[in-house]
């Protein structure tokens, strides 16, 4: 059953709880306090509130729904739910791009470049080694991934190796961790167009995707070209995904417990529940990232609460799933 009104409440609810969340964290400031902040007469809020709240808000936002309208796309296109953006190998090359940038002592706007460069790359490896072995592309295509993802976690360990131990290793651990604590506005005015594209075209492909999801043959019949649909959906959930790791790290679990959250609340249909998964990711991760700013005395990795948040839920999503993925 469909539920597209649901949309409606998803982003009343994101823009509520973002509010909020920009008051809170390791020093709240009351809500009379936010005119002062915005406006400048506090110099020390309106820093905290322009400089560091907001970017990292915005980052939650804009990281949550690339991630999970990505995994939505992945699950529809493998008719498989528990595939994630991870699947074709693109975390682990951006991993490795940007541990390699860290490495070589470049600064940081070009690692991030690399790091975009290496999940691309990733991925089209995994295409590549599809394309030797045309007997079934779904299959080979989960085979190259987990090929060009097992080579480039190989390269990462090698490289965190190789590492400075005192200096630059540390910063490729906590930077795997995930972090928007980092995040500047000057980076998301880089990142928010191309994400956002990616995000509108992975939704304008809702109804392609249901055809999709139907099998091979039914989607020829039906006038598709499957290849180029395939290969088009994997490059714009692939383009989201590596900038997201380029951004603020590895973020886990998003990717994989949002589209079935967002599922159970408008319905498998594509067409809704891409925008749905974005909204829902968005709001998933900002709740997150307040867990991380709030639950204990120092502000604690942002991928550390997703690991934790995400086993809970999975446990739940497999409970359901027992009713039929579509249910």
């Amino acid at each position: 059953m469909i539920r597209i009104w649901r949309l409606p409440i998803l982003f009343v609810a994101l823009l509520i709880i973002s509010g909020g969340s920009l008051l809170i964290g390791r020093y709240p400031f009351p809500i009379s306090s936010l005119w002062a902040a915005v406006s400048g007469a506090n110099p020390l809020l309106h820093a905290l509130l322009i400089h560091v709240r907001l970017p990292e808000i915005l980052a939650a936002v804009m990281v949550g729904a690339a991630l999970s309208v990505s995994g939505s796309a992945f699950q529809a296109l493998f008719m498989n739910p528990l595939v994630s953006p991870s699947i074709l190998g693109v975390l682990s090359g951006a991993a490795f791009g940007a541990a390699l940038g860290i490495v070589l002592g470049l600064p940081w706007g070009l690692a991030q470049v690399i790091s975009f460069g290496f999940g691309m790359l990733a991925v089209f490896i995994a295409i590549f080694i599809s394309r030797l072995y045309p007997v079934n592309p779904v299959l080979m295509l989960v085979l190259g991934g987990i090929i060009s993802g097992a080579l480039f976690t190989a390269l990462l360990t090698m490289v965190q190796y190789l590492a400075n131990p005192y200096t630059q290793l540390p910063t490729i651990v906590y930077w795997l961790m995930g972090n928007l604590g980092g995040v500047r506005l000057s980076e998301l005015r880089i990142m928010a167009t191309p994400i956002l594209l990616a995000v509108l075209a992975l939704t304008a492909f809702g109804k392609t995707m249901n055809v999709l999801s139907m099998g091979d043959e039914e989607a020829r019949a039906l006038g598709v070209s499957v290849h180029w649909a395939r290969m088009l959906i994997i490059v714009m959930a692939t383009i989201a995904s590596a900038l997201t790791v380029s951004l603020v790290g590895m973020i886990a679990w998003v990717g994989l417990i949002v589209p079935h959250i967002a599922r159970f609340m408008v319905g498998p249909d594509n067409r809704v529940l891409i925008p749905a998964s974005a909204l829902t990711g968005g709001l998933f991760l900002v709740i997150a990232d307040d867990i991380s700013r709030t639950a204990f005395s120092v502000e604690i990795p942002l991928g550390v609460v997703t690991d934790l948040v995400g086993i809970i839920a999975f446990m739940l999503v497999l409970h359901r799933l027992r009713k039929g993925w579509t249910a």
